[in-house]
């Protein structure tokens, strides 16, 4: 259970749950190999072998992908996610990224740089960012994860996990999960409801999307 008091503690991960690193990562992977990108299934695995990778290749291009294409810094964001976190965090919930990138050998600066450039480029509500792999480490009232071994891991620690719905945990994962952000919203806040008991309504005079720094800058 979360520690900080009056509030309700939901740990967000980032790749494949708020940013689409499958789609950032299958461009650069076209560019590279010189092919069209569908020929890069979207439905993929989480090993991706269906886009044909070689023992440790993975690991090699993923590299290549985020230092010299900046891929942390240009992934679009899945399909309504920035303006459900404002909803969430409009309504008291405490956003707490916690992501695991960190596994770039001599690339910890640019990973780090490249996070939170993404996170206010495209307008990421939260008021923490934790880098890290063992993530029942960190404390959070509920996760929202799309990694089967991080669900798994967290829940058998007790925890609380929405699975957010990828190709490759469908089959892998039980419920709770959630196929969109709306599923996600309205699971966090019955989830918060049941325990704080109440949650503040949108704030007055404040806009609900993400766009709402740009929109007081015109």
């Amino acid at each position: 259970m979360a520690t900080t008091s009056n509030a309700f503690i939901l740990g967000v991960d980032l790749d494949g749950v708020v940013a689409n690193h499958t789609w950032r990562f299958r461009e650069i992977m076209a560019e590279l190999r010189g092919v069209d990108p569908e020929t890069m299934p979207i439905e993929r695995s989480w090993d991706f072998h269906e886009w044909g990778f070689g023992p440790d290749e993975y690991s090699h291009y993923h590299r290549i992908a985020v230092m010299e294409h900046d891929m942390f810094r240009t992934m679009p964001v899945i399909d309504g996610a920035a303006d459900a976190l404002w909803r969430l965090s409009d309504a008291g919930i405490w956003i707490r990224i916690i992501t695991h990138r960190l596994y770039v050998h001599w690339g910890h600066e640019k990973a780090v740089a490249d996070t939170a450039a993404w996170l206010d480029a495209n307008r990421i509500p939260y008021r923490d960012l934790c880098f890290l792999g063992a993530k029942p480490q960190v404390e959070a009232d509920a996760y929202l994860d799309d990694a089967p071994h991080n669900i798994e891991q967290l829940r058998a620690a007790g925890n609380v996990v929405i699975a957010f719905e990828q190709p490759y945990n469908r089959q892998i994962v039980d419920g709770p999960r959630a196929r969109s952000w709306g599923e996600v919203e309205e699971m966090v806040i019955e989830l918060a409801a049941g325990q704080l008991g109440q949650l503040q309504a949108q704030l007055p005079g404040i806009d609900a999307g993400a766009d709402r720094i740009d929109q007081h800058h015109r």
